[in-house]
């Protein structure tokens, strides 16, 4: 696994980067009320917003973490949004991108320096 400054993990799974937010990220927000995903399809650059997030606190965006195509949504969040609360790191990811560049992911942290970073 791979994580960013916003808090956002990636992790390879054959030659797509499945997305989700951190259990650090999920406590900052709150209780989560909305999820707005992306449509499978779309295109995307890096830093490009490509899901909100809506908590009883705040409002938050996550970014596109690498350039690339997004091939699959968690349509299971529209339903249940809290579900990013109670396991974001497995059962809550947003979305799946086909990077076109997949050396963008050797940008990224590793889970020590992630650690490392939020302590």
């Amino acid at each position: 696994m791979k994580f960013t400054e916003e808090h956002e993990w990636l992790r390879v799974e054959d030659d797509v980067v499945v997305v989700g937010i951190t259990e650090h990220a999920s406590e900052q927000l709150g209780d989560v009320v909305f999820v707005d995903l992306p449509e499978v399809g779309t295109e995307v650059s890096k830093d490009d917003e490509v899901v909100v997030i809506e908590s009883v606190k705040a409002a938050s965006d996550i970014l596109a973490p690498i350039d690339g195509e997004i091939v699959e949504v968690n349509e299971a969040l529209l339903d249940d949004p809290g579900k990013v609360n109670e396991d974001p790191m497995g059962d809550a990811w947003f979305f799946k991108i086909k990077p076109s560049d997949p050396s963008q992911m050797d940008d990224y942290m590793d889970e020590a320096a992630y650690q490392a970073h939020i302590a």
